[in-house]
């Protein structure tokens, strides 16, 4: 398959994708310029300067704890070449032990390598999940399940990360920041410059393994500022309407200062606001916004 019609088939699917999953954050394009970049080279007719992979998370609530609905995360990235090759997906849940995380998703590369090597395959992963999940959430079970009448839900927890740097210049440190929260599933945003800010929100598990990535990079100074852990009974579609933020990305305002690296601190106020975390603003720098 040339690689026009490589990219063709991946946009193709995209499209029916949105279409299958028409939800509130039931697909959600994790990096739109990818998918802008690959609708221009379609239109060009040349792969030429292509340098992003498509990314995109399906988010299904499967019945796998007694009546319990949770959700199941496949985060999908699009190698240039696929269906030549296969996707990277990740299967998550705040359900899942590491072992089981890993177990899944092995045995998921292994389905899509014998069944659909060659072809689109994310409707037949997400299938595969869907079939499949609840027998990794109770395979490491060590008690026998309670009686339905006494299974408690599964407690859920969202957690919102305010994080405060000297400066966020590095190129190499802002593409990591990018791509651990599009790895993880996070939403939120980061502005580089002096200072630096990041938030992430997520499972908590999720935002706590972040942070332990961004710490250990070498930093002048880098702290968590504000944490908030918001617990949930039940289901996680409370959860992720409680998100302020619906992806994540890296906001630049306009730029100021006599070396040019001091964002605008009023469009930062104002964008904080607009999200509905105005009073942060305070707990960073010690001044009311406005």
């Amino acid at each position: 398959m040339a690689e026009l019609e490589q990219a063709a088939a991946q946009l193709s699917e995209l499209d029916l994708l949105a279409s299958m999953f028409p939800g509130e954050n039931e697909l959600v394009v994790n990096d739109q310029l990818a998918v802008a970049e690959l609708k221009d080279c379609l239109e060009n007719r040349s792969m030429e300067g292509r340098s992003s992979k498509v990314y995109f998370t399906i988010n299904v609530n499967l019945d796998v704890s007694a009546g319990a609905m949770v959700m199941f995360s496949l985060a999908c990235i699009l190698p240039f070449k696929y269906p030549a090759v296969l996707p990277e997906i990740t299967v998550r849940s705040v359900l899942l032990s590491r072992s089981q995380q890993t177990q899944l998703n092995t045995d998921l590369a292994a389905h899509l390598q014998k069944n659909c090597l060659g072809d689109v395959c994310i409707l037949n992963a997400t299938d595969w999940v869907r079939e499949h999940a609840a027998h990794y959430v109770s395979r490491d079970a060590a008690p026998p399940p309670a009686p339905r009448s006494a299974v408690q839900p599964v407690r859920l927890i969202l957690t919102r990360l305010w994080i405060y740097s000297h400066h966020i210049y590095n190129k190499c440190k802002r593409k990591d920041i990018l791509e651990w929260a599009k790895e993880l599933s996070l939403s939120g945003f980061s502005m580089p410059g002096k200072p630096g800010v990041v938030c992430v929100e997520g499972p908590q598990s999720a935002c706590e393994e972040f942070w332990s990535r961004l710490r250990k990079l070498n930093w002048k100074r880098i702290l968590i500022r504000h944490r908030e852990d918001i617990p949930f009974d039940g289901t996680n579609g409370e959860m992720q309407r409680q998100r302020k933020f619906s992806a994540f990305e890296e906001k630049v305002f306009s730029v100021n200062g006599t070396r040019g690296n001091h964002m605008d601190f009023g469009q930062l106020y104002q964008f904080l606001n607009a999200k509905g975390c105005g009073e942060v603003f305070q707990m960073f720098f010690g001044v009311e916004g406005q």
